[in-house]
């Protein structure tokens, strides 16, 4: 099982700007003008986007650069995450329930750099539910779709059982996150939380929208529903 986070578990986007800001004037020396939407995007594609409409010619150094400077300016403001973040309604209730189904393993699907993700739902006691070390992060400079293989390969390596769209559902608020599901191979839930209308999410060609994760009970049967059709499916 693989969460996004922004948007679908946290939303800590008025940090995650500051954030940002910090990193690009101690990056270029510059004070941050514009920072680009994420939509579901990557950070190291972010990070790209922003120094160019801002302005700055990418040089090799500038992302590996970019990202620490990133990661040491969210972590001096994680204090900040619960007070002037949120947790998604039902993120906490909907984890928990997830984690009791037999044979699932929860980690994360994120544009996120890894550090950051950690520090996110740290701030909100989610952390507990997620083994961080199967998922896909932001610094890896893949497609979010690749990311998720990387993430498969990562769990078979760990766990020693093959994942693919058989046995493996993405949880998600926009469609890019529909788009890697179905790229990358895996069932996906669409959660309309984020900036995607459910609408949109369907369309897309998510598995199943939910409206939020404020009902426990249903992002289960989701998850129960979308893994039984999956087990009919290769049988």
């Amino acid at each position: 099982m693989l969460w996004n986070v922004d948007l679908t578990l946290v939303d800590v986007a008025i940090v995650t700007r500051d954030a940002y800001a910090e990193a690009f004037r101690l990056v270029t020396g510059r004070p941050l003008v514009k920072l680009v939407p994420p939509l579901g995007r990557p950070d190291s594609e972010i990070v790209f986007e922003t120094l160019a409409v801002n302005g700055i010619v990418a040089e090799d150094d500038h992302l590996p650069r970019f990202l620490s400077a990133l990661a040491t300016a969210f972590a001096d403001r994680r204090g900040r995450l619960a007070k002037e973040g949120r947790m998604m309604a039902g993120a906490k209730d909907a984890l928990k329930a997830v984690s009791r189904l037999d044979g699932v393993v929860q980690t994360v699907l994120t544009g996120t750099i890894r550090a950051n993700a950690v520090h996110k739902l740290k701030a909100f006691g989610l952390d507990r539910y997620v083994d961080f070390s199967l998922g896909g992060y932001g610094e890896e400079v893949y497609p979010k779709a690749t990311l998720l293989q990387v993430a498969q390969s990562r769990a078979k390596q760990r766990l020693g059982t093959p994942f693919t769209a058989a046995n493996t559902v993405v949880i998600g608020d926009s469609t890019r996150d529909v788009q890697a599901a179905r790229i990358g191979g895996a069932g996906m839930i669409g959660v309309a939380s984020g900036r995607s209308m459910a609408s949109e999410l369907r369309e897309a060609g998510a598995d199943i929208v939910l409206p939020d994760l404020s009902s426990a009970s249903e992002v289960v049967a989701a998850v129960t529903a979308l893994t039984s059709r999956m087990d009919r499916a290769v049988h």
